[in-house]
């Protein structure tokens, strides 16, 4: 169902329509590592109801990633404990007020992985979250149940967030559209933080015609007023039916970049998986170290392994990650200065089984999305379908949110 199918519902058929699919579409273990909260079935309508239809997502369902606060609403991030060292929400975050604003009803908050400190979706408390139609394979991390609610049809629309790829690699997973907006803007500020250097606000969409309309309503789209210019890159190490569907989507978007630039760009991405593991832990440390020991029985085992290597993090570590960052905005500047936007792969891979949630698999994909990270720049993921069935996307990389190129990639 499109956000026009939803508007066209009754407030008493949408929230049934919701509740139901919740029920039909996942497995009552899916309904627990997909979901954290659901409003009841009064609640639902009378949000429904109260939704203003003449705003331009008015009627419109959403589920809310478990690191944005709802009122009233506990946030525990993927965890057990942080309610206990976290005050309830008595009001909204201004990512959840955004889409408000613009009408949309808040259905729900999705599960994610513990404290969006992985890239996979697994969970060992409420249990790993499944690509919808694919028992077995992940949907991918960290945004994990945002992006099942979606993939199963149970909303049309969920907001996500992205450090290291948390929006780009489940809309791969997924064969969803994704939005990766700026790190240190208003809307991912007051979100439970796992790196604020690089956390960025972001949403799925299961169409082109509804991220369309989510970006022209929460952002605003600028007119390309001539054809961008944008070109793609390949890398290698990619999954031989992958690396052969990103290159026929991406010759349809772009050129392919020349030998120089191509060159640049491999040079400058090789590090920056390295450096954003240690700006990213450096950063989820001065967050955790507060209460992190005396929790310690209550992380995740593989989180409570990142933050212990993010506590022995030295100066030296830290400062030639923060040199390789200086380099990789160094090339990403020149790089605009001459192109407007870069096709680079979203994942080396479809879904993953559980058996493959490897840390070599975890830095493949690392390889891949940690170069618009370390850079803090927009992206908008677009889809691959994979003759198996599963799928993969594409990275859109552009040097702000309301670039034309995302226009030009979602025309009217």
């Amino acid at each position: 169902m499109t956000f026009d199918d939803w508007r066209a519902l009754s407030p008493a058929n949408a929230a049934q329509t919701v509740l139901r699919r919740i029920r039909e579409r996942l497995s009552p273990a899916q309904q627990r590592a997909v979901f954290r909260f659901v409003p009841t079935a009064t609640a639902l309508t009378h949000a429904f109801a109260s939704a203003d239809r003449s705003l331009p997502l008015g009627g419109v369902p959403f589920a809310i990633k478990d690191l944005f606060d709802l009122a009233g609403v506990p946030t525990f991030a993927g965890s057990t404990f942080l309610p206990d060292v976290r005050p309830t929400p008595p009001a909204d975050g201004a990512f959840v007020t955004a889409l408000r604003q613009a009408g949309a009803v808040p259905a729900g908050k999705t599960q994610m992985h513990e404290f969006a400190y992985g890239i996979t979706g697994e969970n060992a408390h409420f249990g790993d979250c499944e690509r919808p139609g694919f028992p077995g394979r992940v949907s991918g991390g960290s945004s994990s149940g945002s992006a099942a609610a979606v993939a199963a049809g149970i909303v049309p629309l969920a907001l996500a967030s992205d450090t290291g790829g948390s929006v780009r690699l489940p809309a791969a997973f997924c064969g969803l559209w994704g939005i990766r907006c700026a790190p240190r803007e208003p809307w991912i500020a007051d979100a439970v933080p796992l790196s604020p250097t690089f956390d960025a606000a972001g949403w799925f969409t299961a169409t082109a015609a509804d991220m369309r309309t989510s970006l022209r309503a929460l952002i605003g789209l600028a007119s390309p007023q001539r054809e961008p210019r944008g070109c793609f890159v390949v890398p290698a190490g990619l999954d031989p039916d992958v690396a052969a569907a990103c290159l026929a989507a991406a010759e349809r978007l772009a050129t392919p970049a020349d030998a120089d630039t191509a060159s640049a760009a491999f040079a400058a991405f090789a590090p920056t998986a390295q450096a954003y593991g240690v700006i990213t832990g450096t950063d989820a440390w001065r967050y955790h170290s507060v209460w992190a020991d005396r929790y310690r029985e209550r992380y995740d085992p593989s989180v409570w392994h990142r933050l212990t290597f993010a506590r022995r993090l030295t100066a030296d570590q830290q400062r030639q990650a923060a040199d390789i960052l200086g380099r990789t905005r160094a090339f990403w500047s020149g790089f605009f200065a001459a192109w407007d936007f870069l096709v680079l792969p979203a994942s080396p891979c479809a879904a993953l089984l559980k058996s493959d949630c490897t840390q070599a698999n975890r830095e493949r994909i690392l390889a891949l999305t940690a170069p618009a990270s370390l850079a803090g720049l927009p992206v908008l993921t677009v889809p691959v379908q994979l003759p198996s069935g599963l799928s993969t996307g594409l990275q859109i990389i552009v040097p702000a949110i309301n670039s034309p190129s995302i226009a030009w990639i979602l025309p009217d």
